[in-house]
């Protein structure tokens, strides 16, 4: 998500305050919200699975790799 679309997201959150938002920027509002929710998801679970474990026995696992590609229930 560029700049933009982050100032986009601020500039519709204070003009809901001072004076409301027709339904088009509601909608506008709502795309880029789940746009910017989305894109920290996906950089929260990239992060997660770069994560390495050290084991009692000395062995290195990667969460990544054990838990990174099962779907969620």
């Amino acid at each position: 998500m560029n700049s933009e679309k982050i100032a986009r997201i601020n500039e519709l959150y204070h003009k809901s305050q001072a004076e409301g938002l027709t339904e088009a920027e509601k909608k506008e509002q709502a795309l880029l919200r789940a746009e910017y929710v989305a894109n920290i998801r996906a950089s929260l679970q990239g992060q997660l699975n770069n994560i390495d474990m050290i084991q009692e026995d000395g062995t290195v696992v990667n969460l990544g790799e054990k838990y990174g590609n099962k779907e969620a229930n």
